[in-house]
């Protein structure tokens, strides 16, 4: 080994260094070297006392460099697993987060596995949620809207790359579907006020899909009258919403005329999650007064 290069095992551990001193997780380390190497875990713990080639330290540092300032890491390896399923992410795409798991596992309770159900997921964005209702729920028709584009073409990269059927749609909330038996969505639901305190990642996504107004809810009350209408009689709508904000739109859901809304907490032990089921014979709720408004992302 040339006495000027590092082994791997001390890049590793200078990268811990940094990455704790910026409070991030020190297992990052082997990720992003492990990347700029081509090497996998097992591969790159076998290689440890070896040299690291010049243009991989340098592909390396410029990686952590990028971290070190808020980027995320999910962009900087260009992939992220979600409910078992490894998914391509891109810049101007909502990154699916580990909350969004449970709203997944949640939703699934009432989707049992011999039904042939119909499912929608709003605002699909890297097609997480639908592409992961998909495995889990072979024999469910799953659809997913959104009106992005660029989220849409990489939605059907990873349905293709996984081998999982969904339907893809250029449109907002419903797509004009109905007779569904589940529709699930992670709307935008931040409060404009949470941007001053927002982590540095934040500030690389996309803002339509993070914020939805003064409360969070500029997305979601509209949401709800286009769910009821796209459901079947005791169909359900599972949300992930803010701990601030959810139960505000309980509430709004009750009075409307939904059934059995209530509210789940996340592994936080944060509320994050509203269900609520379309009776099997009530009138329709009230329409939004400001009108139905749409937005990009997951």
């Amino acid at each position: 080994m040339n006495p000027a290069s590092k082994s791997y095992l001390e890049l590793l551990r200078e990268f811990q260094r940094r990455l704790e001193a910026a409070r991030k997780p020190a297992a990052e380390s082997r990720w992003i070297l492990g990347h700029a190497a081509g090497l996998s875990d097992k591969a790159l713990a076998a290689r440890l006392m070896q040299a690291v080639p010049p243009d991989v330290e340098e592909a390396a540092w410029a990686m952590l460099n990028l971290r070190l300032k808020g980027y995320p890491l999910q962009l900087l390896l260009g992939e992220t697993e979600f409910y078992g399923l490894k998914l391509k992410v891109e810049r101007g795409v909502l990154i699916p987060r580990p909350e969004t798991e449970g709203l997944v596992e949640q939703a699934l309770g009432y989707v049992p596995p011999e039904v042939e159900a119909q499912v929608l997921d709003i605002g699909t964005g890297s097609g997480a949620i639908a592409l992961a209702v998909k495995a889990a729920r072979p024999r469910a028709t799953v659809w997913a809207t959104d009106i992005n584009p660029k989220a849409l073409e990489l939605a059907r990269h990873n349905a293709q790359q996984l081998g999982l059927e969904v339907t893809f749609l250029e449109a907002p909330f419903t797509g004009g579907l109905g007779g569904l038996d589940l529709i699930v969505s992670n709307p935008p639901y931040l409060p404009e006020r949470y941007r001053e305190e927002a982590p540095p990642e934040l500030a690389y996504e996309d803002p339509t899909a993070l914020y939805a107004g003064l409360e969070g809810l500029d997305v979601a009350r509209p949401l709800l009258a286009q769910a009821w209408a796209a459901l079947k009689p005791g169909g359900w709508l599972w949300l992930e919403l803010a701990p601030e904000n959810i139960y505000t739109l309980l509430a709004e859901a009750t009075a409307q005329g939904w059934r059995e809304a209530r509210v789940y907490r996340d592994l936080a032990q944060q509320p994050r999650y509203l269900a609520c089921q379309k009776p099997a014979h009530s009138p329709p709720p009230p329409e939004d007064e400001e009108g139905l408004l749409v937005w990009e992302g997951e």
